[in-house]
């Protein structure tokens, strides 16, 4: 099982990356959380990675930290969390924010992260709080960084788009969100962080 990659980035596509080990080229998700924190393409990065085979697949997905896998790995062991949502929720929030939620009962924050409706957070309340706790200690969890991406500012509003869209939003409501924020001179995870900042509220 590949549990830790380190190699050159070769391309930055949300919530896709493609690291080169080796002249082996691994095709990745992440969370937005580890796109905030990820150098300029050509650059060296190490990434924690969770490996999950299936029958008809391989796939990797990779986080800056290993409190960031942990907290992944946490989520999809709960009941109706895949991988897809457990992607989102790490990329819809912080995790510090994540675990206020938990730790509270705050349904209402976590229903406005896309993919989950009041079953799934009410669910996720009941089943993350002892893992928090337990899985969790003692693991510094990921802070979000500051983004370093030089992309032309034409095309990134549309890469923010296809990025919140593979993170489950709809098109309308990932144009709409989008929209509001994009600003000349923004990369692309930083339209993508403020959307989903304003859209948390």
């Amino acid at each position: 099982m590949i549990a830790r990659l380190r190699g050159t980035l070769l391309e930055k596509n949300p919530p896709q990356l493609l690291l080169e080990v080796g002249g082996v080229g691994y095709a990745v998700e992440a969370p937005m959380s580890t796109f905030y924190e990820l150098p300029i393409v050509g650059s060296e990065v190490i990434l924690q990675i969770h490996m999950l085979v299936r029958e008809d697949a391989q796939l990797l997905y990779g986080f800056a930290t290993e409190g960031e896998r942990r907290l992944f790995r946490a989520l999809i062991k709960t009941s109706g969390v895949g991988a897809k949502l457990g992607l989102a929720i790490l990329s819809g929030s912080s995790s510090e924010e994540f675990a206020r939620c938990i730790r509270q009962g705050d349904v209402k924050s976590l229903v406005r992260l896309p993919g989950i409706g009041k079953k799934t957070a009410e669910r996720l309340i009941v089943e993350m709080r002892d893992r928090l706790d337990k899985e969790l200690k003692d693991v510094t969890l990921l802070q979000e960084g500051s983004a370093v991406l030089n992309r032309p500012a034409e095309s990134a509003a549309e890469q923010a788009i296809s990025a919140l869209l593979g993170l489950g939003y709809k098109a309308t409501e990932a144009e709409k969100m989008v929209k509001k924020c994009a600003a000349e001179g923004l990369t692309t995870e930083e339209i993508i962080r403020q959307a989903l900042k304003a859209s948390l509220g």
